[in-house]
């Protein structure tokens, strides 16, 4: 009997343990800048969830900031085509396909997060996330890495 439940405590253990590896927290700030450069997600991940936070102060008017998923050789085009749809749109064209994930534009203090599909991303492709508010992507961006 004794067995059984260090099992199941063991069980449950490594269940939480895979469950933290796939996610992770991103603070952006009121100086452009996000806390990670790299993210490596693991290819045993079905879902990757990122969740967005706005250590800041200033509103997401002034200086708002997303987390946007797309191969690299997107990421000009998908922030250029962005800037005409505006805040309410969250600096995103609609229907864009080139957006493999994205967050909603937050502001200071606030959060939020996206589930990646992993399925939709590929073995040996370059990804970036970086932030779509107008100017921004020259500064805020990071690679996204599929890890072992």
């Amino acid at each position: 009997m004794k067995h059984y439940f260090v099992a199941a405590l063991l069980a449950v253990g490594s269940v939480a343990v895979h469950a933290a590896d796939c996610a992770i927290t991103v603070e952006s700030n009121d100086a452009m800048q996000f806390d990670k450069k790299e993210i490596v997600a693991p290819k045993s991940c079905k879902t990757f969830n990122v969740q967005l936070k706005h250590v800041g102060k200033l509103p997401k008017a002034a200086m708002g900031h997303n987390w946007v998923l797309t191969k690299t050789a997107d990421v000009q085009a998908v922030a250029n085509d962005g800037i005409p749809a505006g805040l309410n749109a969250q600096y995103l064209k609609a229907g864009d396909a080139r957006v493999i994930a994205h967050t909603k534009v937050i502001g200071g203090g606030e959060t939020d997060s996206v589930a990646v599909d992993m399925s939709k991303l590929k073995a040996g492709e370059s990804y970036t996330f970086f932030c779509s508010f107008p100017g921004h992507s020259g500064i805020m961006k990071g690679t996204f890495k599929i890890g072992s």
